[in-house]
């Protein structure tokens, strides 16, 4: 499970002395703890609840990136950076541009109702569980559809 990796290497940066990484590791920890207690009393996470967990740090880094350096503070996009680069070392290798368009091609192909792009975009996602970032996947659909 991706918590006791990410347990195992927040004690490997804690005797490195590495501060950030433990701060980050930490809160990843953090995350997945609240999103058992979400889930319910004995709850065990699944492989997809710790996918989403971390997609969704991953997205407010990249959000935070995108934030900071519109603002003029590349010195806190830059942590930030690194942060996301950390957090990708947990999730599966992202699809290319490329990769993710014919997949998006090949999902239309099976989708009747292409009117839906709300049910397209859940047809998507659902066959990339998390191989792919949401936004470029939504701009491909819009462009297949449009």
């Amino acid at each position: 499970m991706m918590q006791e990796k990410i347990m195992s290497d927040l004690k490997e940066a804690m005797k490195a002395g590495n501060a950030d990484k433990v701060g980050l590791l930490r809160m990843l920890n953090s995350a997945l703890k609240n999103k058992a207690i979400e889930k319910g009393k004995d709850a065990q996470l699944t492989a997809d609840d710790e996918m989403q967990v971390l997609l969704r740090e991953a997205k407010k880094r990249k959000e935070s990136i995108e934030a900071f350096m519109t603002g003029g503070r590349a010195d806190l996009a830059d942590k930030e950076k690194v942060e996301l680069a950390i957090i990708e070392g947990y999730l599966p290798k992202q699809m290319s541009r490329e990769e993710a368009a014919a997949l998006v091609e090949k999902i239309l192909a099976g989708v009747a109702d292409k009117s839906n792009t709300g049910l397209v975009m859940k047809a998507v996602m659902a066959e990339m569980k998390g191989k792919a970032d949401g936004k470029m996947v939504s701009e491909l659909v819009k462009e297949k559809l449009g």
